[in-house]
């Protein structure tokens, strides 16, 4: 008899538990927001994703030893095929609304595994409306980067003006450049004229030559090698400044311990690791804020030191908007 109220009592806890039902709804297929913000002084500044690439990191880099490549991705738990982020970058200067490259749009092919392509959405969801973008500064002229620009012939930015390094506007727009192109590059050529052509029709294609004042508080600052004319922007708002890098850096757990490493996109390798092994301790002296198309998003966060011509990556403290 003393076990019948242990008993009722078990009985009317188990009575009040949830169905179990209640634990089995639908997985949710609706992707991220693809936005986050950030002021900068009187700008806003917003990263907007594409989504994601993912590829054979382990083959793409070059000038680092296999044994040296694979410890580095052991050590931020990586695997050879890395799901790699796409980001672009969208200011609200108050005056202007301009975006920091597009993407890749629908230039990944099958067998690339790719979750890009959201660029107009993550700009949707961010509150803006493609009409209202003033300026696209391309950081150079990759389908990652500017592969957003169009959809069959129409510009899916029909107000802006897009910018440019002549440099590379001058390489990839030229047809003939394509025979002695790299094997690798040669499809560049194709993208560019199918993405850029409808601005150059329009008149909308802008160039500049190096370092050039393109709006107030936005410059361009030129950092050749990873492609003939690849550049990166400095933004500067209320005495703090963002430098959008492009691809200056591809692989961070790599690329940070060893700045040397190159990789097969680098029209120029060369080049492009002087322009790395010489960027990276500037901005650690000045502490700049970084923003970067390839580092996960949000890609914002600062670069210091970690050791004898070694730096590490610093993402931004989370902040709700």
């Amino acid at each position: 008899m003393k076990l019948l109220p242990f008993v009722a009592a078990l009985s009317a806890a188990l009575s009040l538990q949830a169905p179990s039902a209640y634990a089995e709804a639908p997985k949710s297929t609706t992707a991220a927001s693809g936005v986050y913000r950030m002021q900068l002084g009187e700008f806003e500044v917003s990263t907007l994703s594409d989504g994601t690439v993912t590829i054979p990191i382990d083959k793409l880099l070059t000038n680092i030893k296999p044994a040296v490549l694979a410890e580095s991705l052991k050590q931020a738990d990586l695997a050879p095929m890395m799901e790699t982020s796409i980001n672009t970058f969208l200011i609200n200067t108050g005056s202007k609304l301009i975006l920091v490259d597009t993407g890749a749009g629908d230039s990944f092919k099958a067998p690339i595994v790719a979750k890009a392509g959201r660029l107009q959405q993550s700009l949707k969801n961010a509150g803006y409306k493609a009409e209202q973008v003033d300026i696209v500064l391309l950081t150079h002229i990759h389908g990652d980067h500017s592969g957003g620009l169009s959809l069959d012939g129409q510009r899916l930015f029909p107000n802006a003006d897009i910018y440019v390094d002549e440099h590379d506007a001058k390489f990839w727009l030229d047809r003939s450049n394509e025979a002695n192109a790299a094997p690798g590059q040669r499809h560049g050529f194709a993208e560019a004229e199918a993405m850029l052509g409808p601005y150059v029709k329009a008149g909308r294609l802008k160039t500049f030559n190096g370092a050039a004042q393109i709006t107030t508080g936005v410059r361009s600052r030129p950092a050749y090698g990873h492609t003939p004319g690849h550049s990166y922007y400095e933004v500067e708002s209320g005495g703090q400044k963002l430098l959008l890098i492009g691809d200056m850096i591809h692989a961070t757990a790599t690329q940070m311990a060893h700045p040397e490493t190159t990789i097969v996109f680098d029209v120029d390798a060369m080049k492009a690791r002087e322009q790395r092994t010489a960027f990276l301790p500037e901005v650690v002296k000045q502490g700049y804020w970084i923003g970067t198309a390839h580092i996960s998003f949000p890609g914002l966060g600062h670069i210091h030191h970690a050791g004898k011509g070694a730096y590490r990556w610093q993402p931004a403290n989370y902040s709700a908007w």
